[in-house]
């Protein structure tokens, strides 16, 4: 079976597997598994009746944070209770969930309160979602070069099949990296009352973050598309090394040969002497010919 052939294929199912598993990543809204311990919470504020104790137990009821909830990319899903205050839907999976909102139309300017690091937290989450919207982008103009190339077998179209894979490897990995930088500031920096830095002592220590199959499918599917990529520059060569060996076995039956004498001794046919072809011959003293003066 031929080099390209075999490439091709694995390149193929590669990119095929890394494409769905970003698509389910980027659509599944299991990331962060945050886990609530609201039994803790209201066990230890039970033994309080302090002025505080019973403003947070007023927050423990209808704050969406003091719930326990699992974290996606557009949306903020409630397995278990779910706080009355916040509107929900359900999801295509059937789960109690509220979009996250990252003020694309801020028509009631809701964001001119934020602070500098509230604004970076907010760039970097679009311009996550755009790095990943990009790199879906990437992968449709990498199928059409890649069912060119097969069908032509171009070694150009799949080289350029293998580049735009790259890119989307690249892109798909930034969004990754924003990602994380999002929640690096939604932990360490002042955001909103909502995040880390804001809660209360009792919500941390009953508080457990965990990343959920959605981000670890999310980096597998980042890999799968730099192996992609990979298996498609080794199909290009491959393509390239068949077609340079065919344009020259062309070569051969097209290039003239010549008849020479040594073919014919090589046969066992006899080489005539030169004294065997009729014609008038001259030598010196002969008394005919253009030289005798």
């Amino acid at each position: 079976m031929p080099c390209s052939a075999v490439t091709l294929s694995l390149a193929t199912i590669t990119s095929i597997i890394a494409v769905a598993l970003l698509a389910i990543a980027f659509a599944t809204d299991n990331w962060l598994f945050i886990e609530v311990k609201r039994a803790n919470i209201l066990k230890s504020l039970s033994q309080h009746s302090d002025e505080h104790s019973r403003a947070l137990l007023d927050s423990v009821n209808s704050k969406y944070y003091f719930y326990t909830r699992t974290k996606g990319l557009f949306r903020i899903c409630y397995p278990k209770e779910r706080p009355p205050t916040v509107k929900t839907y359900l999801s295509p999976v059937e789960t109690h969930c509220n979009n996250i909102n990252y003020y694309f139309l801020d028509e009631n300017n809701e964001t001119k309160d934020f602070t500098d690091d509230a604004w970076a937290r907010l760039h970097m989450g679009r311009s996550m979602i755009a790095l990943f919207s990009l790199a879906f982008a990437a992968v449709f103009a990498a199928f059409c070069t890649g069912v060119t190339g097969c069908w032509r077998r171009s070694p150009s179209n799949i080289t350029a099949t293998a580049i735009l894979m790259l890119l989307a490897c690249l892109l798909s990995a930034g969004g990754m990296g924003l990602w994380h930088g999002v929640e690096y500031y939604e932990k360490e920096k002042v955001v909103g009352e909502e995040f880390y830095q804001r809660w209360d002592n009792e919500l941390r220590e009953n508080t457990r973050v965990n990343y959920d199959w959605s981000y670890m499918i999310a980096w597998v599917g980042v890999g799968w598309s730099l192996v992609a990529a990979i298996l498609f520059s080794g199909a290009a060569m491959c393509l390239r090394g068949e077609r340079e060996r065919e344009e020259a076995i062309n070569m051969q039956y097209l290039m003239p040969v010549y008849p020479q004498k040594q073919q014919y001794a090589y046969a066992g046919y006899p080489v005539p002497a030169p004294q065997a072809y009729a014609g008038p011959y001259y030598t010196a003293g002969s008394a005919y010919g253009p030289y005798n003066y």
